[in-house]
């Protein structure tokens, strides 16, 4: 089907105004307003379709958490190739979670949007990151895939992930946690070995325990890098109790 026939032209100036704000929002220009005017509706105007299933932005906001989620994932595994599965699993939850996702949308002043019978005074602080994800779930709906990574791309990815940041600016894991340990009055542990394994290159292997407990292993081709790659698991695996220590 050839593209220009699929744009559906708003109807009136109400959407004629919405459509420009939202193609100056997204970058791009939205087809179906209808998806868009769903991500922004509150359950508190209780409208139904003509089959009584409710229409607010709440289904629209599980299908938009899912694909943020892929995409940051996505993300993460090509930008941090030595991080293991623990590792990207924390670095993800910080750049979704609640708190994050509701400064973005109070940023992108999605709230302007919002048709609601509660006033934008009293509504929900979650509300913010709630439309945001029922926003990309519009945009999946409207434009596929491809311009959901996008727009997640240019509005969370490049303005706000800082990797460094996101880990807590940490300039040596292994520093870290034998500081840690010695304020706890932890007995702490750094074994190294030769691990070559069928490979030409020599290789490292480090275990690191604490209390007489191995927490977590790194590999590398130099001691240093695998007792920095071990103290990082070890910071991930544990940084829950340390950050409250």
């Amino acid at each position: 089907m050839n593209f220009l026939r699929r744009i559906v032209k708003p109807q009136n100036k109400a959407d004629e105004n919405f459509y420009y704000e939202l193609k100056e929002l997204l970058n791009f220009k939205p087809i179906k307003l209808s998806y868009y005017k769903k991500a922004f509706t509150h359950r508190s105007l209780k409208l139904v379709d003509s089959n009584g299933r409710p229409i607010n932005y709440e289904r629209l906001e599980f299908l938009g958490d899912a694909i943020l989620g892929t995409v940051i994932a996505s993300y993460l595994f090509k930008k941090v190739p030595e991080g293991d599965e623990g590792y990207l699993t924390q670095m993800r939850s910080k750049i979704v979670s609640r708190e994050h996702l509701n400064n973005l949308g109070k940023d992108l002043e999605l709230i302007r949007f919002v048709k609601s019978n509660i006033s934008k005074e009293h509504v929900s602080n979650n509300i913010h990151g709630n439309i945001f994800e029922a926003l990309i779930g519009a945009i999946y709906l409207d434009r596929g895939y491809n311009y959901c990574h996008q727009f997640i791309y240019e509005q969370v990815i490049m303005p706000y992930v800082d990797i460094e940041r996101l880990e807590g600016k940490i300039s040596s894991y292994k520093g870290f946690v034998i500081e840690w340990c010695q304020k706890q009055k932890k007995k702490y542990k750094f074994e190294s070995y030769e691990d070559s394994g069928n490979q030409s290159k020599k290789h490292f292997s480090v275990r690191v325990s604490i209390d007489g407990n191995i927490i977590a292993k790194g590999r590398a081709t130099s001691k240093k890098k695998a007792e920095e790659i071990a103290a990082k698991r070890v910071y991930f695996a544990m940084q829950n109790q340390m950050l409250k220590s």
